[in-house]
C-alpha cells in the first residue's frame, strides 16, 4: 500500500448477508483508484481503500447500482 493510500469508512444501509457484501464490493472496486474495499452486512460498514479521496455522489452511485443505499460516511 502506499503512503498516499486513503481509506474513508462508509455507511451503507439494505446489506443483510454474504451476497450483499460482494454486490457492494465489486460495485465500488470497480471505480478509478479503489485498491481495497471490505463490505460487512452485519455493520453495514464499507471500508473502502483508494489511491486518492474518492467523491462521495460516485461511492453513492455505485452503492446505488449494487441495490444498496449509502447513508454516509460512518
Amino acid at each position: 500500500m502506499s503512503p498516499e493510500a486513503v481509506t474513508t469508512v462508509y455507511q451503507v444501509t439494505g446489506m443483510t448477508c454474504g451476497h450483499c457484501e460482494g454486490a457492494v464490493s465489486e460495485e465500488i472496486g470497480a471505480l478509478d483508484g479503489v485498491t481495497s474495499v471490505k463490505a460487512v452486512a452485519s455493520t453495514g460498514q464499507v471500508t473502502v481503500v483508494s489511491a486518492a479521496p474518492l467523491d462521495d455522489e460516485t461511492v453513492r452511485a455505485a452503492v446505488d447500482e449494487a441495490g444498496y443505499e449509502l447513508a454516509g460516511r460512518a
